[in-house]
C-alpha cells in the first residue's frame, strides 16, 4: 500500500472520530458551562499526552517547532472547541454539522498560505461553489434567528483549518500523534489553572450523558483522532484528503438524529450532498 493510501485511510479513520465531536459537545454543554467544557478536555487530553509522551520516549520538539505548535494549540486545542460549544449553545448539533462544510476549502487555503501547496485554479471554483451553497443554507434557515450561533461556527471553521494545516505541515517532520501530544502538553498549564477556575461549584446535577460527552471530546476528539488525521494529512496532502471533510456531516447527521433526537431535513440532506459532489470535484484538481 503506497502512502497517499495510508494517508486516505488514516485520514478517513479521524473524520469518523470527529463526526461524533459536535454531538457529544451538544450533549455535554446542556449540564457544563462552555469554557469549562473547552478547558476541561483540553486538560485531561494534555495528561494523557504526557503519559504517551513519556511512555514512548519521544523526543522533544526543537525551539524552532515552538511558534508552529503554539498555533497548533490555538486552533484546535482551544479555538475549535471554545467556538463551537459556544456555538452550540444558540444552534442544535445537525445545524451546526452543516458549517464542517467550510473546512475542506478552510483547510486548503492555509495548504497554500502554510504548507506550500498549489492546488490548480479548477480546484479552487469547485471548493468555493461548495462553501458558497453551506453559507447559503446557512442564510436561508434564516441568519437573524441566531446569528451569533453561525458566526461562531464560521470563526470555530476559519481557526481549525489554520490548525489542521499548521499541524500536517509539522507532522511531516515530528509525526501526527507527537503534534497534538506537545501541542496539548503546551497547552496544559493554562488549562489545567482555567479548569479550576471554571469548574463548577457542585457536579450534583451533572447527567450522566453530559460525563460521556466530556469523555468522548477529551479522548477521541482533542487526542486520538488527531493521531490519524495529521498522518492522513501529511501523507496524502493537505488539500486533498482534506476534502475528506465533507463526509463528516453525514455521520454527524445520523449521529445528531440516532443519539439526540434531533430533526435532521431534507434541506441538510441535499445542501452536504451536493457539496460533497462539489470537493469531489475539487480533489480532482487538488494536485
Amino acid at each position: 500500500m503506497d502512502r497517499t493510501t495510508q494517508g486516505w485511510i488514516a485520514g478517513l479513520i479521524g473524520v469518523v472520530i470527529f463526526s461524533a465531536s459536535l454531538p457529544a459537545t451538544r450533549v455535554a454543554v446542556l449540564d457544563f458551562d462552555p469554557v469549562f467544557l473547552t478547558v476541561a478536555r483540553a486538560a485531561i487530553a494534555g495528561l494523557l499526552a504526557i503519559a504517551l509522551l513519556r511512555g514512548f520516549g519521544a523526543a522533544r520538539p526543537a525551539r524552532a517547532d515552538l511558534p508552529s505548535l503554539a498555533i497548533v494549540a490555538l486552533g484546535v486545542v482551544v479555538g475549535f472547541p471554545l467556538l463551537t460549544a459556544l456555538a452550540l449553545k444558540h444552534v442544535t448539533a445537525a445545524h451546526s454539522i452543516v458549517f464542517i462544510g467550510l473546512l475542506p476549502l478552510a483547510t486548503a487555503i492555509f495548504a497554500v498560505l502554510r504548507g506550500g501547496e498549489r492546488p490548480r485554479p479548477a480546484f479552487w471554483l469547485f471548493s468555493s461553489l461548495g462553501s458558497a451553497l453551506v453559507v447559503g443554507f446557512a442564510l436561508a434557515q434564516g441568519v437573524a434567528a441566531s446569528p451569533v450561533g453561525d458566526l461562531l461556527m464560521l470563526a470555530a471553521v476559519l481557526v481549525c483549518g489554520l490548525g489542521y494545516a499548521e499541524g500536517a505541515r509539522l507532522s511531516r517532520r515530528l509525526g501526527g500523534w507527537q503534534v497534538i501530544s506537545w501541542a496539548l502538553v503546551l497547552s496544559l498549564p493554562a488549562m489545567a489553572l482555567l479548569s479550576i477556575i471554571t469548574m463548577p461549584q457542585t457536579f450534583i446535577g451533572i447527567g450522566v450523558p453530559a460525563w460521556i460527552g466530556l469523555a468522548y471530546v477529551s479522548l477521541f476528539s482533542m487526542l486520538i483522532g488527531f493521531f490519524f488525521w495529521y498522518r492522513g494529512l501529511a501523507a496524502g496532502g493537505i488539500a486533498t484528503v482534506g476534502q475528506l471533510q465533507l463526509l463528516q456531516p453525514f455521520f454527524g447527521f445520523a449521529l445528531a438524529a440516532g443519539l439526540l433526537g434531533e430533526p435532521v431535513t431534507t434541506a441538510m440532506l441535499t445542501v452536504t450532498v451536493a457539496v460533497i459532489a462539489c470537493v469531489a470535484g475539487a480533489r480532482r484538481y487538488a494536485g
